[in-house]
């Protein structure tokens, strides 16, 4: 099981990634706009520069949601390889079964 405090730090990225989505796609706009003058698009990267770092989606890192585990992380499913196969072993998985051989 993950540290609650690294789980709650992402949860936490979570937050300011979806407060601050409008902000920063705005911002990146018309630091990318070619039309506008060098002025206007330099003080756009400045604001940008200002928004906390972790308001950035790049910052984001799945994670499981029973276990939190970092890695081995099924998107479709949103749980860790062992977190799913403790799953699949209990029967909670339908059309899943414990290979043996």
């Amino acid at each position: 099981m993950a540290k609650k405090a690294m789980i709650e730090r992402e949860k936490k990225r979570e937050r300011l990634v979806a407060k601050y989505a409008a902000k920063r796609a705005e911002l990146k706009e018309i630091a990318n706009d070619e039309s506008k003058p060098m002025e206007e698009r330099f003080k756009a990267r400045l604001k940008l520069a200002k928004l906390p770092r972790n308001s950035s989606a790049t910052r984001l890192h799945n994670r499981c949601q029973l276990t939190g585990r970092p890695h081995a992380y099924y998107r479709k499913l949103k749980v860790s390889r062992i977190a799913l196969r403790d799953l699949g072993s209990a029967g909670q998985i339908p059309g899943m079964v414990k290979s043996s051989w």
